[in-house]
């Protein structure tokens, strides 16, 4: 996709006068969170399963090296073919390497996060491979040349008058004014159009949830039947996924699965949960003939050892976005990048830059809820910190930032003085503002009043009534 992280401002003005997708974030959000809730409340050892996650997932990036050359040799010994790319413009050579190998003129797709990141589409079509999307997200999409604004839900963004329209205008051998009774009217359309595709795929090309060590087998999740027809209908399977994806053994994917769905979609399990361990042996009745696996790094082991090592740890259930109330309010697009919410707030700049993505990490109220809903216990708000840091340094943020800061600076390392100015601020403006009880507007703080009123502090401030309460207590 077109990488605008760097416009993520006005970007985020622009979706929140965005009726649709207000209209859209408003019935779509609530119902990951309550089914997210529900199913962790029916499982008493949700907590330690997390924790378990977590040291699986820790134990394999500590031991990366080893797990990735033992996966890479079992796949080879299961008759596949790993394929080591540093980077994405690697990643897309080997694709289309693969796809001239075979004389590909289509390949179908399940949904992959990580060929968004790549712009394999793209890339495909100007080599004369045309690529099929099957998600029904990611179909819809690719229709109306849209990215994915969610990494679970695709199509978050729009509501079902968007399908209806953009279906009517894609599918022209149909009668137009067709109506489109529920929504499974739509999923049956869509699923007649993508069968021919199927069948006449020369290739499929996957993702990986997971990647197993000790038996180089890779792992999708989907609710979806397309991902297990994309990978075993076509001659040749190829598996396009990155190296934080493995882990050791099968045992420990089953761990990982149980908090997945869970905090991804509110469900025990995935509907579909396939795994994949090579070609097809002789006597399977499916399966490919050949099997790939596109392996890339592009930057992630350039984290390991650093303070963002945890981020490795993500297994992209989506749930941090899910419970965000800053991507609740502005959509996955705004963030202007493959990953949104804060999940991509910290793997973004990772990718392209914090010189580019600087806003993402600034876009959060560090309220914590996606630290405390990440089924792998990721220190998000911890990590964009990190970011912010880094910003500081390299003096990237706005004089007008960095001078406040300063500003503020000389005050919280003097508590004295802290003290007298803020209890001398928040008198002033109790007494300015006790008629209204609030401001529209206020010198050095236009960017809330822009939006929103700041409410006349009531009373006195926080340290002098703390005293106080101490001070009676004796």
């Amino acid at each position: 996709m077109l990488e605008t992280s760097a416009a993520f401002k006005e970007n985020a003005t622009g979706a929140m006068a965005d009726a649709s997708l207000q209209k859209a974030l408003a019935r779509a959000k609530p119902q990951f969170a309550k089914k997210r809730q529900s199913a962790v409340e029916k499982l008493p050892e949700f907590e330690a399963l997390r924790e378990i996650a977590k040291n699986i997932k820790n134990h394999t990036i500590q031991n990366l090296d080893f797990y990735l050359e033992t996966y890479a040799a079992n796949v080879e010994k299961a008759g596949g073919t790993v394929h080591w790319c540093a980077t994405a413009e690697d990643a897309r050579q080997a694709v289309l390497k693969i796809c001239r190998s075979k004389n590909a003129k289509t390949v179908t797709k399940g949904k992959s996060m990580v060929t968004e990141e790549i712009a394999l589409n793209d890339f495909l079509e100007v080599h004369g491979v045309t690529p099929v999307e099957t998600d029904l997200g990611e179909y819809i999409l690719q229709l109306r040349h849209e990215p994915p604004s969610h990494i679970i839900g695709p199509a978050f963004h729009l509501n079902r008058e968007d399908w209806e329209d953009t279906f009517r205008k894609s599918h022209l051998d149909l009668p137009l004014d067709r109506i489109f009774h529920e929504r499974r009217d739509i999923l049956t359309e869509a699923r007649t159009k993508l069968r021919e595709k199927f069948l006449a795929a020369d290739i499929g090309i996957t993702g990986a949830n997971f990647l197993i060590a000790e038996t180089g087998t890779s792992v999708i999740v989907t609710n979806e039947g397309n991902g297990d027809l994309t990978q075993t209908l076509p001659k040749t399977h190829v598996v396009v996924t990155t190296i934080e994806k493995v882990v050791p053994t099968i045992e420990d994917t089953l761990s990982l699965l149980r908090v997945l769905a869970r905090s991804a979609t509110g469900q025990d399990m995935s509907v579909y949960t396939t795994f994949s361990t090579g070609a097809a042996r002789p006597g399977d009745s499916d399966g490919p003939a050949d099997y790939h696996v596109v392996l890339l790094d592009n930057g992630r082991s350039g984290m390991v050892g650093t303070d963002f090592q945890d981020m490795l740890r993500c297994i992209r259930c989506a749930a941090c976005m899910n419970h965000c109330p800053v991507y609740g309010a502005v959509g996955g697009h705004a963030y202007g990048s493959t990953y949104p919410g804060p999940m991509g707030a910290v793997l973004t700049p990772m990718l392209v830059g914090i010189e580019n993505a600087g806003h993402l990490p600034n876009a959060s109220t560090f309220c914590g809820k996606c630290e405390s809903v990440c089924p792998v216990k990721i220190p998000l708000p911890n990590l964009m910190r990190h970011w912010r840091e880094r910003e500081f340094e390299r003096h990237l943020q706005p004089p007008t930032m960095r001078y406040g800061l300063a500003f503020w600076a000389m005050f919280a390392k003097r508590p004295a003085l802290y003290r007298l100015a803020t209890r001398a601020a928040a008198l002033a403006l109790g007494f300015a503002g006790r008629k209204t009880g609030k401001f529209t507007k206020l010198p050095l703080a236009g960017g809330w009043t822009e939006g929103r009123d700041f409410p006349a502090p009531e009373g006195d401030t926080f340290f002098a009534r703390f005293a106080a309460a101490q001070k009676a207590k004796k």
